[in-house]
């Protein structure tokens, strides 16, 4: 047998195997069980950390990151303003700035544990500069993060002149994805139709559909539905994501009834975006204000597998971010109660697990995946998301990307001993 890699000894999983040993050769898992009879060179000792895959951010605006203040701030807070604040920007853009933001935040998802990013990019110039720029970043990050592209027509792609036709030319160029964004498109029914060429174009092309969905407070806007119908007409079931959902949280309780096993029929997945969804949700409330976030346990419930993106970090429509998935997760188990042992395992899983299926990744904690993987300063999920763990140690296919120390405090408290070492941890 060659050489192992390394072993990592005595770590516990998100399934709730304790102190298990994991192997490492050739870049992939080759064994994992309790104390393995085998040795390595570098042996690493967990103490009960936490071992997890990769995180993975389902979705995100690339081409907007971090120009934050460019050319203003948003002072509505909403949607639409954020929209329009991007409209006055792209004639500004160049590629060189939106491969250095790009590049920046790239910086940052690793060095918190995420390999793996779905970015919508804007298709709407016909310059198509950002899907140039975000086709060079991920080419440059390609050895150690997963960076694929949605072409999205973020001004709609009925309403925007053009838009259909760079749509299709950024999918030549190779982006993976094809997007939509329904609700902003003049009329429900130019909506509607939207679903069907975009859903058609992608079942020609072979390609996975996600698209921006009922981001609204409209209890009407119900595209969702539209794009279950088309994705079971096209035989798409499995390569179909609806982003955001923010109407279904509005719903009628009987409507919902129906959809949600239409969805499931039609093999969608949900995106949630729990910081972007309750940010721009509601802000035409007066009291109680809506939260918007979409039905993610009753989602679950039905069979309809969920993720949560972070869609936003310093841009024209969120002001605050730093890539850290499990920032994600701690508000959308807040919002969504998901407060039960289950309901924090899935909140887990919707920034690992569940996004890399629906992103068709080959990533598990099992013999023979790549060694993806992320160590947590923490022994269990629910640790992990109270606290945001630390990243200790961040591998892609084995080889080391990042590390970081455990998290503590030092005080120096009047009758106590100096220099007390405060650690957060009191697992479940």
């Amino acid at each position: 047998m060659a050489e192992l890699d390394f072993i990592l000894r005595g770590v516990n999983l998100p399934d709730g195997r304790q102190q298990q040993d994991v192997a490492v050769q050739g870049g992939r898992i080759v064994h994992i069980g309790p104390q393995l009879a085998v040795a390595a060179a570098r042996e690493i000792a967990a103490h009960g950390k936490l071992l997890s895959t990769p995180f993975v951010d389902a979705h995100f605006h690339m081409d907007a990151t971090l120009s934050l203040g460019l050319p203003r701030l948003n002072q509505s807070g909403t949607l639409l303003e954020g929209i329009a604040l991007w409209g006055e920007l792209k004639p500004h853009l160049t590629e060189e700035a939106i491969i250095s933001r790009a590049l920046e935040y790239c910086d940052w998802a690793v060095a918190r544990g995420v390999l793996a990013i779905r970015s919508h990019v804007d298709v709407c110039d016909s310059r198509l500069l950002a899907v140039r720029a975000l086709l060079e970043v991920k080419r440059r990050v390609a050895p150690y993060l997963h960076l694929e592209l949605v072409a999205f027509p973020q001004d709609g792609v009925l309403r925007s002149p053009g838009a259909l036709a760079q749509l299709e030319q950024a999918l030549d160029l190779g982006v993976e994805v094809v997007g939509g964004i329904p609700h902003f498109e003049r009329t429900m029914a130019d909506g509607a139709e939207s679903v069907r060429l975009l859903c058609e174009l992608a079942a020609a092309r072979g390609l996975r559909v996600d698209m921006h969905c009922d981001e609204s407070d409209d209890p009407h806007s119900r595209h969702v539905e539209t794009l279950a119908y088309h994705a079971q007409r096209l035989g798409l079931q499995g390569r179909v994501a609806a982003s955001h959902l923010t109407s279904m949280h509005s719903m009628d309780n009987y409507y919902v009834s129906k959809l949600l096993p239409l969805m499931a029929e039609a093999g969608l997945a949900a995106i949630a975006n729990p910081l972007i969804n309750i940010t721009l949700q509601g802000r035409h409330d007066s009291y109680p204000k809506r939260r918007g976030m979409t039905r993610v346990p009753e989602l679950l419930a039905a069979g309809v597998p969920v993720a949560f993106g972070h869609d936003c970090v310093m841009d024209p429509w969120y002001s605050f971010g730093s890539a850290d998935m499990l920032e994600v997760a701690q508000m959308g188990l807040h919002v969504a109660q998901m407060t039960s042992q289950q309901g924090i395992s899935d909140c887990f899983a919707a920034v690992t697990s569940r996004p890399a299926q629906i992103l068709g990744l080959d990533w598990g904690l099992r013999e023979g995946a790549p060694a993806s993987m992320v160590l947590l300063d923490a022994a269990n999920c629910a640790e992990a998301i109270r606290l945001r763990a630390a990243r200790l140690a961040v591998w892609k296919d084995g080889v080391l990307l990042a590390e970081q120390p455990p998290q503590s405090v030092r005080l120096h408290l009047p009758g106590r001993p100096a220099q007390t070492e405060l650690r957060l941890q009191r697992a479940l």
